[in-house]
């Protein structure tokens, strides 16, 4: 069995280099179809993704779906907005008991006038039309349905995934789990991490180049807005 990971965002081909110079987890389409055997060998491919670009999903999902072998798919943390598409490829989707799944609607930004405006609905009705074919093919639930969950931006846990037909099967299901939760986890904030990023990006080899100092700020600052970005 050939395992691959699909963890962090899903973006295009041509973003992912920017992702690996920040050294920020991504994927994109190549990373995943230049993992697929030629063989036809069975493939286990563990998520963990909070979605990303809808045509990249899409792309993955057809080269999962047209693969010749078994695919297994893992969710052990998150698959949501354009990862939960992904996952529909597969033969059999198993998720662990503290794992979720998440649909919605597509979303764009638009500027222009009121024919931008009409063209962007018009991207976002066909994208949305795309996605609940994939969930349809899978959960079997109508179009009005999923419609409505869509709309809802619906969450769910292991348990409701299998229900609703996201997900066949709950992982260690025979074993007894204990699962604890608290305000205080312990994780570090996110303005903390990102000072330790600074203070680690810092203590790293100097690059050979003279502007090395200079090319590590400017990670640094990417890093820290980045960070930013994602607490709004």
């Amino acid at each position: 069995m050939k395992k691959i990971n699909l963890k962090g965002p899903i973006v295009n081909d041509s973003q992912k280099r920017f992702y690996d110079w920040m050294e920020m987890a991504a994927v994109c389409p190549k990373d995943i179809s230049d993992e697929l055997p030629d063989d036809g060998e069975e493939i286990e491919l563990t998520v963990n993704s909070p979605g990303g670009i809808v045509n990249a999903g899409s792309e993955i999902y057809t080269a999962l779906k047209e693969y010749s072998g078994d695919v297994t798919v893992k969710v052990v943390g998150m698959a949501a907005s354009a990862a939960s598409v992904v996952i529909m490829a597969a033969d059999k989707i198993k998720i662990s008991p503290t794992a979720r799944i998440m649909i919605h609607n597509g979303s764009v930004y638009a500027e222009g006038d009121h024919r931008d405006m009409e063209s962007a609905k018009e991207a976002l009705t066909t994208a949305d039309k795309g996605i609940r074919s994939a969930y349809m093919g899978k959960t079997k639930l109508s179009e009005e349905e999923l419609t409505d969950l869509m709309n809802k931006e619906t969450y769910m846990d292991a348990q409701k995934a299998v229900e609703l037909g996201f997900a066949d099967e709950i992982m260690f299901q025979e074993e007894q789990i204990e699962i604890a939760a608290s305000v205080e986890n312990g994780l570090l904030s996110e303005i903390t991490l990102n000072k330790v990023m600074n203070i680690m990006a810092k203590e790293k080899a100097p690059l050979p180049k003279d502007n090395s100092k200079e090319i590590n700020q400017m990670k640094d600052e990417l890093l820290k807005e980045e960070i930013l970005n994602s607490l709004y």
